[in-house]
Protein backbone atom coordinates (compact mmCIF):
# COMPACT_ATOMS: atom_id res chain seq x y z
CA UNK A 1 0.00 0.00 0.00
CA UNK A 2 1.37 3.53 -0.63
CA UNK A 3 2.17 5.59 1.83
CA UNK A 4 1.08 8.53 0.63
CA UNK A 5 -1.98 8.94 -1.47
CA UNK A 6 -2.28 11.16 -4.54
CA UNK A 7 0.18 13.36 -5.85
CA UNK A 8 2.52 14.24 -3.63
CA UNK A 9 3.38 17.74 -3.25
CA UNK A 10 5.58 19.50 -5.76
CA UNK A 11 5.75 22.94 -4.10
CA UNK A 12 7.48 24.71 -1.20
CA UNK A 13 5.05 25.21 1.47
CA UNK A 14 6.76 27.58 3.58
CA UNK A 15 7.65 29.77 0.48
CA UNK A 16 3.85 29.68 -0.61
CA UNK A 17 3.31 30.51 3.11
CA UNK A 18 5.60 33.85 2.60
CA UNK A 19 4.16 34.62 -0.09
CA UNK A 20 0.48 34.47 1.29
CA UNK A 21 1.64 36.52 3.58
CA UNK A 22 2.68 39.08 1.65
CA UNK A 23 -0.29 39.81 -0.30
CA UNK A 24 -2.49 39.19 3.68
CA UNK A 25 -0.15 42.07 4.54
CA UNK A 26 -0.80 43.97 1.60
CA UNK A 27 -3.99 43.83 1.59
CA UNK A 28 -5.64 42.59 4.97
CA UNK A 29 -8.41 40.04 4.98
CA UNK A 30 -11.17 41.50 3.17
CA UNK A 31 -9.14 42.71 0.40
CA UNK A 32 -7.23 40.26 -0.63
CA UNK A 33 -8.49 37.81 -3.67
CA UNK A 34 -8.24 34.34 -3.62
CA UNK A 35 -6.96 34.73 -7.14
CA UNK A 36 -4.15 37.00 -5.55
CA UNK A 37 -3.57 34.66 -3.58
CA UNK A 38 -3.40 31.11 -6.02
CA UNK A 39 -1.21 33.33 -8.07
CA UNK A 40 1.34 34.53 -5.63
CA UNK A 41 1.45 31.27 -3.80
CA UNK A 42 1.75 29.08 -7.34
CA UNK A 43 -1.10 27.09 -6.67
CA UNK A 44 -4.04 26.27 -7.56
CA UNK A 45 -7.17 26.44 -5.53
CA UNK A 46 -7.92 22.89 -4.59
CA UNK A 47 -4.45 22.68 -4.01
CA UNK A 48 -4.11 25.80 -2.07
CA UNK A 49 -7.15 24.18 0.04
CA UNK A 50 -5.86 20.68 0.60
CA UNK A 51 -2.37 22.14 1.59
CA UNK A 52 -3.56 25.08 4.27
CA UNK A 53 -7.19 24.83 4.67
CA UNK A 54 -9.72 27.89 3.34
CA UNK A 55 -9.19 31.47 3.57
CA UNK A 56 -9.50 31.96 6.86
CA UNK A 57 -7.13 29.26 7.86
CA UNK A 58 -4.38 30.06 5.49
CA UNK A 59 -4.64 34.14 7.14
CA UNK A 60 -4.58 32.44 10.57
CA UNK A 61 -1.36 29.97 9.67
CA UNK A 62 -0.03 33.53 7.78
CA UNK A 63 -0.70 35.42 11.24
CA UNK A 64 1.36 32.93 12.98
CA UNK A 65 4.21 32.90 10.22
CA UNK A 66 4.17 36.85 10.71
CA UNK A 67 4.39 36.88 14.33
CA UNK A 68 6.82 33.80 14.76
CA UNK A 69 9.20 35.74 12.00
CA UNK A 70 8.48 39.19 14.28
CA UNK A 71 10.01 37.56 17.50
CA UNK A 72 12.84 36.11 15.90
CA UNK A 73 14.08 39.33 13.82
CA UNK A 74 13.44 42.08 16.49
CA UNK A 75 12.70 40.26 20.03
CA UNK A 76 16.34 39.59 20.47
CA UNK A 77 16.78 43.58 20.49
CA UNK A 78 14.56 43.53 23.13
CA UNK A 79 15.75 40.76 25.72
CA UNK A 80 19.11 40.68 24.91
CA UNK A 81 20.65 44.06 25.57
CA UNK A 82 21.24 44.05 29.06
CA UNK A 83 20.61 47.58 29.69
CA UNK A 84 16.80 48.19 29.73
CA UNK A 85 16.59 51.86 27.79
CA UNK A 86 18.72 50.78 25.13
CA UNK A 87 16.83 47.48 24.77
CA UNK A 88 13.65 48.95 24.60
CA UNK A 89 15.68 51.78 21.91
CA UNK A 90 16.37 49.07 20.05
CA UNK A 91 13.42 46.98 19.85
CA UNK A 92 11.59 50.04 18.44
CA UNK A 93 14.21 51.05 16.25
CA UNK A 94 14.97 47.38 14.71
CA UNK A 95 10.88 47.55 13.91
CA UNK A 96 11.45 51.11 12.35
CA UNK A 97 13.40 49.77 9.84
CA UNK A 98 11.29 46.94 9.19
CA UNK A 99 7.83 48.64 9.29
CA UNK A 100 9.71 51.44 6.69
CA UNK A 101 11.45 49.15 4.89
CA UNK A 102 10.54 49.35 0.80
CA UNK A 103 10.73 45.66 0.18
CA UNK A 104 7.89 44.44 1.85
CA UNK A 105 4.27 45.19 2.16
CA UNK A 106 4.32 48.62 4.18
CA UNK A 107 3.35 48.83 7.62
CA UNK A 108 2.64 46.08 9.86
CA UNK A 109 0.77 42.56 8.97
CA UNK A 110 -1.34 42.84 12.29
CA UNK A 111 -2.31 46.18 12.23
CA UNK A 112 -2.94 46.44 8.91
CA UNK A 113 -4.84 43.26 9.82
CA UNK A 114 -6.54 44.99 12.45
CA UNK A 115 -8.42 47.75 9.94
CA UNK A 116 -10.22 45.20 8.72
CA UNK A 117 -11.90 44.75 12.12
CA UNK A 118 -15.74 45.72 12.68
CA UNK A 119 -16.34 44.48 8.89
CA UNK A 120 -19.04 42.18 8.52
CA UNK A 121 -16.98 39.95 6.32
CA UNK A 122 -14.18 39.60 9.01
CA UNK A 123 -14.41 36.12 11.22
CA UNK A 124 -14.84 36.73 14.40
CA UNK A 125 -11.83 34.06 14.79
CA UNK A 126 -9.13 36.39 12.90
CA UNK A 127 -9.96 39.33 15.04
CA UNK A 128 -9.55 37.33 18.41
CA UNK A 129 -6.24 35.94 16.96
CA UNK A 130 -5.07 39.96 15.73
CA UNK A 131 -6.02 41.36 19.13
CA UNK A 132 -4.29 38.40 20.98
CA UNK A 133 -0.81 39.22 19.00
CA UNK A 134 -1.05 42.79 19.68
CA UNK A 135 -1.26 42.02 23.01
CA UNK A 136 1.47 39.64 22.62
CA UNK A 137 3.68 42.95 21.34
CA UNK A 138 2.53 44.85 24.53
CA UNK A 139 3.14 42.10 27.12
CA UNK A 140 6.58 41.37 25.57
CA UNK A 141 7.43 45.21 26.04
CA UNK A 142 5.43 44.94 29.62
CA UNK A 143 7.95 42.09 31.16
CA UNK A 144 10.76 44.21 29.67
CA UNK A 145 10.09 46.97 31.59
CA UNK A 146 9.61 45.23 34.17
CA UNK A 147 12.61 43.53 34.37
CA UNK A 148 14.31 47.14 34.03
CA UNK A 149 12.39 48.43 36.73
CA UNK A 150 13.64 45.32 38.95
CA UNK A 151 17.40 46.18 37.36
CA UNK A 152 17.29 49.56 39.12
CA UNK A 153 17.03 50.98 35.46
CA UNK A 154 13.90 52.56 36.09
CA UNK A 155 12.67 54.13 39.38
CA UNK A 156 11.14 51.95 41.45
CA UNK A 157 7.47 53.95 41.44
CA UNK A 158 7.82 53.89 37.65
CA UNK A 159 4.20 52.93 36.14
CA UNK A 160 5.50 49.96 33.65
CA UNK A 161 2.21 49.00 32.51
CA UNK A 162 1.76 53.26 31.40
CA UNK A 163 5.05 53.08 29.82
CA UNK A 164 4.25 49.10 27.82
CA UNK A 165 0.79 51.14 26.34
CA UNK A 166 3.00 54.59 25.54
CA UNK A 167 5.41 52.20 23.50
CA UNK A 168 2.87 49.96 22.05
CA UNK A 169 0.76 52.51 21.15
CA UNK A 170 4.38 54.53 19.14
CA UNK A 171 4.54 50.97 16.63
CA UNK A 172 0.74 51.15 15.97
CA UNK A 173 1.39 54.98 15.20
CA UNK A 174 4.77 54.56 13.20
CA UNK A 175 2.62 50.87 11.59
CA UNK A 176 0.03 53.57 10.10
CA UNK A 177 2.70 56.11 9.62
CA UNK A 178 4.64 53.65 7.47
CA UNK A 179 1.84 52.20 5.25
CA UNK A 180 0.93 56.00 4.03
CA UNK A 181 4.85 56.08 3.00
CA UNK A 182 6.58 57.70 6.00
CA UNK A 183 10.43 57.27 5.55
CA UNK A 184 12.50 55.29 8.27
CA UNK A 185 14.32 58.49 9.16
CA UNK A 186 10.64 59.96 10.50
CA UNK A 187 9.76 57.02 11.90
CA UNK A 188 12.95 56.89 14.02
CA UNK A 189 12.49 60.41 14.39
CA UNK A 190 9.29 59.83 16.42
CA UNK A 191 11.63 57.02 18.41
CA UNK A 192 13.98 59.31 19.49
CA UNK A 193 11.19 61.74 20.76
CA UNK A 194 9.17 58.63 22.90
CA UNK A 195 12.59 57.50 24.67
CA UNK A 196 13.17 61.19 25.70
CA UNK A 197 10.54 60.13 27.98
CA UNK A 198 12.44 57.11 29.92
CA UNK A 199 12.14 58.26 33.25
CA UNK A 200 15.81 59.12 35.11
CA UNK A 201 16.43 57.07 38.00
Amino acid sequence: MSRERGRPRTFDAELALDRAVDVFWKHGFQNASMQELTEAMGLSKPSLYAAYGDKEALYLKALERYVAGLIARHAGALNEEKDGRRALEGFLRSLASMLADPALPGGCFIINGTADSGGSTMPEALEQALRAALQGTESMVLQRLLRARADGQLPPGANAEDMAVMFSSLIAGMAVLAKSGASKAKLSSAVGAVMAAWPEV
